[in-house]
């Protein structure tokens, strides 16, 4: 199987963690507090709207707009399975389509070499995963408003939590968006390193007149694991959100 080096002993989300290992990138610890980092992404405005949002009035809870918690749960965890299983559904189609692609005539494992495997654009990953990531706001988007109508029908505190959510999804969305949307480039990195790593081990056992200790195309499938493991990384950053709030609407 093909290897790039991996860094180890790095603390914090699993999808830093991955991205640190598989890129090679330094994340070092900012040593901030959540306060002080907040107060960097927020605007004067945004500072206005959250403190209204935490010391105004609580909204008045409208009659009848109870939620069950156990419904929402069962809805939250349908969304979270459609969006693993859309993800799961991606690798394996993308594996099926390279299999049917994939010339009749293969390449001698004894005179493989760099040029005998065809060349692979990353720029269809790179729409597949824009497009995994627009599903998953899309989706996870939905279900966070969702959420919110639900405390919102619960006691003054629950109806005040839905308001600051809303706040903190509006001034801080822009800010994850724009975070989240360097991962492809990122993940560009690890493609290049793994193919690289693939074709010089090739092209050192032809040169040896050894056998090639890897299949041609390894690299491939080892980059959309990986691909697959930061998406589904990335979808437990997204729900955090969601987790909360339904964790808010069971306690009420």
């Amino acid at each position: 199987m093909v290897q790039v080096p991996r860094r180890t002993g790095f603390s914090g989300p699993t999808l830093v963690r991955l991205l640190t290992r598989l890129t090679d990138v330094d994340a070092p610890d900012s040593g901030k507090s959540l306060s002080s980092q907040l107060s960097q992404w927020l605007g004067w405005a945004d500072a206005i709207a959250l403190s209204s949002a935490l010391n105004g009035s609580p909204p008045a809870v409208r009659s009848g707009a109870q939620a069950c918690a156990s419904a929402e749960a069962r809805e939250c965890a349908r969304v979270r399975a459609a969006l693993a299983g859309a993800i799961a559904d991606d690798g394996a189609h993308a594996a099926r389509r390279r299999g049917q692609a994939r010339p009749s005539m293969q390449p001698d494992p004894l005179n493989a070499s760099a040029a005998s495997v065809a060349p692979v654009d990353y720029a269809a990953h790179r729409q597949r995963y824009l497009s995994l990531q627009q599903t998953m706001e899309t989706g996870i988007g939905s279900l966070r408003g969702r959420l919110r109508i639900a405390l919102s029908g619960q006691a003054p505190g629950m109806a005040r939590l839905a308001t600051v959510d809303a706040v903190m999804e509006r001034v801080l969305g822009a800010r994850e968006q724009s975070l989240l949307e360097t991962v492809p480039s990122l993940l560009e990195v690890h493609f290049g390193r793994l193919r690289q790593a693939e074709e010089t081990r090739l092209a050192n056992a032809q040169a040896a007149g050894e056998p090639a200790t890897v299949k041609p195309g390894t690299w491939l499938n080892v980059f959309r694991k990986d691909m697959q493991s930061v998406l589904l990384a990335e979808l437990d950053i997204r729900f955090q959100p969601i987790e909360g709030l339904l964790a808010a609407l069971r306690a009420s």
